[in-house]
């Protein structure tokens, strides 16, 4: 028997976040398709980051699925701000705005990398919204504390790291063309070490770095949100957390956030179902995009469990 497929057409929109910043929304599946899955994706990713797994999990629910992406401040197609907006508080802020805009019924929030923390900070700005209006959340390859002693963290506190920032703050259009000059120059020497080295080794994530160097995102939100990585300290959303059902997801090869992050968080939060991705790294939503949807589909369960047990001419009691 083929698979069912269910359309996954797409909607473009812009929110506004509350200091102007225009927000660009991407909406996949029905309006009536409930739960809503809202989708924050990564430092220096946009919605495309989103792409796989977005058909995975369509095909993986078996019905339609109401879906929504937005792009961070300064990432992908929404607009640039100041530098000083780029803070956890803010995108938190931004999180709120989005879901003000697209939806009143009741979301799970899915995060990947800073995505993840934009969604801790949602929750501590909004506690009497986690339960009611947020009936899930899924933290993917992400953490709440100890960023700055394992994975990106041992970076951040680098000399190199804060002359990067400085030279954004004094001269962002010359730090810009000297770092992407230079990394088209290392590009080639970092992927000859990644392919002799396994994903573990250094060579993936100066890849990885050299990489994004390379692209059109700015230094400027690059640099800009490495302040908040390194101080770190989302556990006061933890608590608020406790008792909704979640989801925390990590690849055992990240070299990013590792997996002890997310067995941290987990521990933290007794509803969560904690899955390690074997092999996987950092970019677990674009390796392993059919091992997250089921991830995904087993949460969708948990938060609307009334379903399973209701009649198909009856309305589910909520």
């Amino acid at each position: 028997m083929s698979a069912m497929h269910y359309s996954t057409r797409l909607r473009r929109t812009t929110v506004y976040a509350d200091d102007g910043v225009p927000l660009a929304v991407t909406e996949a599946g029905p309006d009536t398709a409930e739960p809503t899955f809202v989708f924050v994706h990564g430092h220096c990713h946009d919605t495309d980051t989103w792409s796989r797994l977005r058909q995975s999990l369509s095909l993986t629910m078996g019905r339609p699925v109401r879906m929504v992406f937005f792009d961070h401040r300064g990432h992908g197609r929404s607009g640039g701000a100041p530098a000083e907006t780029y803070t956890l508080d803010q995108i938190g802020r931004d999180l709120g705005a989005v879901l003000d805009a697209v939806t009143d019924k009741s979301v799970v929030l899915v995060g990947h990398s800073m995505g993840g923390m934009a969604i801790l900070s949602y929750a501590r700005q909004h506690p009497t919204d986690i339960g009611t209006r947020v009936v899930g959340v899924a933290l993917i390859s992400t953490a709440a504390d100890d960023l700055a002693h394992s994975g990106l963290g041992r970076y951040l506190h680098s000399p190199a790291v804060e002359l990067f920032r400085r030279a954004v703050s004094r001269a962002p259009r010359i730090t810009q063309r000297v770092a992407r000059w230079g990394a088209r120059v290392g590009l080639p020497v970092a992927g000859a070490l990644h392919r002799r080295t396994p994903a573990t080794k250094p060579g993936s994530w100066l890849l990885t770095l050299l990489t994004l160097l390379c692209s059109d995102m700015s230094v400027v939100t690059m640099a800009g949100f490495l302040r908040c990585f390194a101080v770190l300290d989302e556990t006061a959303a933890l608590s608020v957390l406790t008792h909704l059902p979640s989801l925390v997801l990590c690849g055992s090869h990240d070299e990013w956030t590792p997996f002890e992050l997310s067995a941290g968080v987990a521990s933290r939060l007794p509803q969560s179902e904690l899955v390690r991705v074997e092999g996987a790294g950092h970019s677990v939503t674009v390796e392993h995009p059919a091992v997250v949807a089921s991830a995904l589909a087993r949460l969708a369960e948990r938060v609307l469990p009334v379903r399973r047990d209701t009649d198909p001419g009856e309305k589910p009691i909520r």
